[in-house]
């Protein structure tokens, strides 16, 4: 009986060993298989010409950000200089900006808000 025991436990030794080789093998032809596939080349954005056309802002909009047509996106950017300028972003809730007298028409009369509201805020006052 001794004699079975051993063999049997030499048996399971052996099998996880082997597996494991395997496996090492597995990974290793993988990785060499990555290498091998050539790279192709990095192709640069465009970017998307809805963002780039410029826009007429509001007279309301244009005592912020100016009276020349601008890109959405510059819109945004410069509301944003403006907001940190004059300290407008709530000191508890970061997220939520504060109106001033000239934003707060813009914000259609709330005192407060969302930083993510922004953008559909400022749409209504671009042309």
């Amino acid at each position: 009986m001794a004699k079975k025991a051993k063999k049997a436990a030499k048996k399971a030794a052996k099998k996880p060993a082997k597996k494991a080789a395997k496996k090492v093998v597995k990974k290793a032809a993988k990785k060499v298989a990555k290498k091998a596939a050539p790279k192709k080349a990095a192709k640069k954005r465009k970017p998307n010409a809805a963002f780039m056309a410029a826009l007429q802002p509001s007279a309301l909009l244009s005592e912020v950000v100016g009276s020349k047509p601008l890109p959405r996106t510059e819109v945004i950017k410069k509301i944003w200089d403006y907001i940190k300028k004059n300290g407008l972003q709530d000191s508890k809730n970061r997220r939520m900006i504060n109106a001033d007298d000239k934003l707060k028409p813009i914000f259609d009369g709330k005192n407060q808000v969302s930083m993510f509201e922004l953008a559909k805020v400022v749409s209504k006052h671009v042309k």
